[in-house]
């Protein structure tokens, strides 16, 4: 059903599975199975899993898989009754999104310009690096989403980019004009390749990997000066959404922009905003060093 119907990605299918076999090895030990669990075998199930040292955030993801899982039981009248029904989720750390300042991005862009007596494969990186940090930063894309992007994606004179998304959904992102002229300038310079993929990887007909653009990116992180633990494609992805809404973009917005399915997942970027806002009040309001821990400003 999450293969056909929901169009899930392999990653997805092969977590959800990780989740069922899980909870089948726990429920096995007291003489249950998937489709025999009851509500007490299911909690057991949680226990093991925070006895393991899972994160509440991890033991909370598993619940729902297994609710769901539940659910499509009950839907398929293959159970009478729903056992994880009345089990309570841990509430989940809430972990801000780590972002980049505006003049960190800009750095990190200077960074991929290469001297002019650079050899012939540095200046290609350079170009690889430029136009894929252009694109993360200017549209929000996932890695994956960049990373498969056809070389046709910017043929043309197009002002917005197709992109296909988690589930298979699409959505339209603008692109500003230093992305889309980086992105030709790499196009062109890989005309020979005759590469279906935008950024082709050492086998042109294969698209470049996630390791090797994460080499790149640690790379153009040292030369900006910045800590490349700091720095994923992610982390990007966070800074075009917090530089967005503190721009005053519109959450709604935002969440066509990023390819968000629940406005709940964008609105994550609210709180990224109101500890700016704790931490400003607290550098720069005249009373601020006398209210202690600033829980009178």
């Amino acid at each position: 059903m999450q293969a056909a119907e929901r169009a899930a990605a392999p990653n997805t299918l092969a977590a959800y599975q990780a989740d069922l076999d899980s909870c089948a090895q726990s429920l096995q030990r007291v003489g249950q199975t998937l489709h025999t669990a009851t509500t007490d075998g299911l909690r057991n199930w949680l226990a093991d899993l925070s006895a393991q040292g899972q994160s509440r955030r991890t033991v909370a993801r598993r619940l729902s898989c297994i609710r769901q899982y539940y659910l499509f039981l009950l839907r398929e009248g293959m159970r009478t009754d729903n056992p994880a029904e009345h089990l309570d989720s841990p509430r989940a750390e809430q972990a801000l999104p780590r972002f980049l300042s505006e003049s960190e991005v800009l750095a990190l862009l200077d960074a991929c310009a290469e001297p002019e007596g650079a050899s012939a494969a540095k200046k290609h990186r350079a170009l690889v690096a430029r136009a894929a940090l252009e694109l993360l930063y200017a549209s929000g894309l996932r890695i994956s989403e960049l990373l498969a992007l056809p070389r046709q994606a910017l043929a043309g004179d197009q002002r917005m980019l197709s992109v296909r998304g988690k589930g298979g959904r699409e959505r339209l992102v603008p692109l500003s004009d230093s992305a889309r002229q980086a992105a030709q300038a790499l196009v062109q310079a890989d005309s020979g390749l005759n590469s279906p993929y935008l950024f082709p990887g050492r086998d042109p007909s294969r698209a470049m990997t996630r390791q090797a653009f994460d080499r790149i990116l640690h790379d153009v992180g040292l030369k900006a000066g910045l800590d490349p633990a700091r720095l994923s494609p992610h982390v990007l992805r966070h800074s075009f959404a917090t530089h967005l809404l503190t721009h005053g973009a519109d959450l709604r917005a935002l969440q066509m922009l990023l390819g968000h399915a629940d406005i709940a997942t964008t609105q994550i970027y609210t709180h990224v905003q109101t500890e700016r806002l704790k931490q400003v009040v607290a550098q720069h309001h005249p009373l601020a060093a006398s209210q202690g821990d600033g829980s009178g400003v």
